[in-house]
């Protein structure tokens, strides 16, 4: 039964905000999406954004072209220059919370330059407030760019070991679409999607079309193609229960994934 107004209010003013009553109470609320009938996708920083003109123009077009038909949130992952930041940083032993700062300085810088490839096209660049104006500029023109990293700067949870930033582009976007309820959420990298190695170095590496949040665990591939976090994300989510990642190179990829077809590998919550 749907938690009343009343009760639901009643609860949260007589008991703490971790009482085990006033979860299940808020638990037991109706769920509500607010963007059920968007997509957001990632665009790499380092698979994808970093390798230039001749990998990010075509996609712009495919972008550009599925806009069309479907509601695209476009975040952007750091890549490369963000490595080397980060690799200063840490030798200089700075805390997680610097790090972060300076990976979203260059998703953000990422963001801008995808919000000048697509301004003909009136795709504009959001974020902080300006948030809050997505469901507006979904409405006008199916489409906006967004910075991957979420901002939490010196509020992060440092990684168990190390001081890199365990929530970053790919954790980041996944939140955007979790938060706004979105319909789904695609990767777009620089290869076909999850393998059973690394492509790039082992050659009998073998693609895993789908695959779940605890196999992958099992298989030691947690860390392979998306961010730790992300799977313990996906796993408590809500909204999102699965994620897809397609190799962005192959030109018609991401407008199949849009349109529901199975390319690359499906990674789900259960």
């Amino acid at each position: 039964m749907t938690q009343t107004t009343s009760e639901l209010e009643a609860l949260l003013m007589q008991r703490s905000l971790t009482d085990a009553q006033l979860l299940a109470a808020a638990e037991a609320s109706s769920d509500y999406r607010i963007l059920p009938e968007a997509s957001v996708i990632k665009v790499g920083g380092q698979s994808f954004i970093d390798r230039g003109r001749a990998a990010v123009f075509p996609l712009v077009e495919e972008i550009v072209a599925a806009r069309k038909q479907h509601q695209l949130l476009i975040g952007t992952g750091a890549g490369t220059r963000a490595r080397h930041l980060y690799s200063i940083a840490a030798g200089l032993g700075l805390p997680a919370g610097v790090l972060a700062q300076l990976g979203a300085s260059v998703a953000d810088q990422n963001a801008a330059i995808l919000g000048q490839l697509f301004a003909k096209h009136g795709i504009p660049v959001v974020g902080g407030a300006g948030m809050s104006a997505v469901p507006l500029r979904l409405k006008e023109i199916n489409a906006v760019i967004f910075s991957g990293m979420p901002p939490y700067g010196m509020w992060i949870r440092p990684a168990a070991e190390g001081v890199i930033p365990p929530y970053r582009t790919d954790a980041g976007c996944f939140l955007v679409a979790e938060q706004f309820g979105c319909k789904q959420m695609i990767y777009v990298k620089d290869e076909d999607g999850l393998y059973t190695a690394n492509p790039k170095t082992s050659k009998g590496a073998t693609l895993i079309p789908k695959i779940s949040v605890e196999e992958m665990k099992a298989k030691g591939l947690q860390d392979s193609i998306l961010e730790f976090p992300v799977l313990d994300l996906l796993k408590s989510a809500r909204y999102v229960r699965e994620v897809q990642v397609v190799n962005g190179l192959v030109p018609g990829n991401l407008t199949r994934a849009l349109a529901g077809e199975h390319v690359g590998t499906i990674i789900t919550a259960k």
